[in-house]
């Protein structure tokens, strides 16, 4: 009961706040969009520097974590791309856009602010590292399948260009660099920054999942629910299933970065995955449809694997 009350009410409660105050035209998309332009460009940053900088980081070990997670994304998406093109006809490019649905989790907007309210600060350093390799690894890869469906291959060589540009501008991977280096010098954040950062932190949580939500609003399942529901059960089930598989039995995974592994991995599609379905005019409709089921039904995944860690 406790695990209800103190995480799965309070977490999906902002998102369905969120989606109410949208659909009730009290929040336009203008001013979500501002809002999540403010958690992701300074207060998910400013909470991850102050995590980064405070942390002990001796003895971490990431690599069996990170292969943990990516070898399932990496799985999933294609398992994803070929359901998409074999069973549901998609062209190519569209089977991309398929495969990242199923493999693609909503790490900043939701999975930040549930692992730190299910574990606390101790899950910091995990859910970060995740976070700092995801689009990394995820979109150029998606991207590759893309570009190779729409017949354009002389513009694969510009992706490793892209890929750079993106991450140099991304606020959150400035804010874990810079934690991580302040974290080296061994100087402890002086009070009033430290009071600064932890103050901006706050607002991270609520603000990231009152902003998801209401982003949502404009998303429709369209007529045939039977891909986004398979999609979504590629995301929710069978990923972390696989994350579970290979964290237990092959990489032997402390207990906390398992569980913060596979919930992560339970965690449904991403909004950029509608954003890059768009841009690419690839089946964005199914790619929205997807994000919307996947994200309600997540309650009950997510639900169901909080209750089966006895997160307290």
């Amino acid at each position: 009961m406790s695990i209800l009350l103190d995480i799965i009410i309070p977490v999906f409660g902002l998102v369905g706040f969120g989606y109410l105050a949208g659909r009730l035209g009290l929040f336009d998309q203008a001013r979500v969009r501002g809002l999540s332009s403010f958690a992701f460009t300074f207060a998910i940053p400013a909470l991850l520097f102050r995590s980064m900088a405070q942390m002990d980081l001796a003895g971490s070990v990431a690599w069996p974590f990170l292969l943990s997670y990516y070898i399932a994304a990496v799985t999933m998406f294609a398992v994803g791309a070929v359901a998409s093109r074999l069973v549901f006809a998609r062209t190519v490019a569209e089977s991309g856009i398929g495969g990242l649905c199923s493999s693609y989790s909503n790490a900043v907007l939701l999975g930040i602010p549930l692992l730190l309210t299910a574990f606390g600060e101790r899950a910091s350093l995990p859910a970060f590292l995740m976070v700092a390799f995801h689009s990394a690894l995820m979109f150029p890869l998606v991207t590759v399948v893309i570009e190779i469906g729409r017949g354009q291959g002389e513009r694969l060589r510009e992706i490793p260009i892209a890929t750079a540009r993106g991450l140099v501008r991304n606020p959150i991977l400035w804010g874990l660099g810079m934690g991580l280096l302040w974290n080296a010098t061994g100087w402890p954040l002086p009070d009033t920054l430290e009071s600064l950062l932890k103050t901006l932190g706050r607002a991270a949580v609520p603000v990231a999942l009152f902003a998801m939500g209401a982003s949502l609003v404009g998303y429709r399942m369209g007529r045939l629910p039977l891909e986004p529901l398979t999609l979504s059960a590629f995301k929710l089930i069978a990923m972390p299933a696989l994350v579970f598989v290979l964290g237990s039995y092959v990489f032997s995974l402390d207990p906390l970065w398992l569980e913060v592994a596979v919930v992560m991995a339970a965690l449904p599609a991403g909004v950029n995955v509608y954003v890059l379905g768009q841009q690419y005019d690839a089946n964005g409709e199914g790619a929205a449809a997807t994000v919307l089921l996947s994200t309600a039904l997540s309650l009950v995944t997510v639900s169901a694997l909080l209750f089966l860690f006895q997160v307290r």
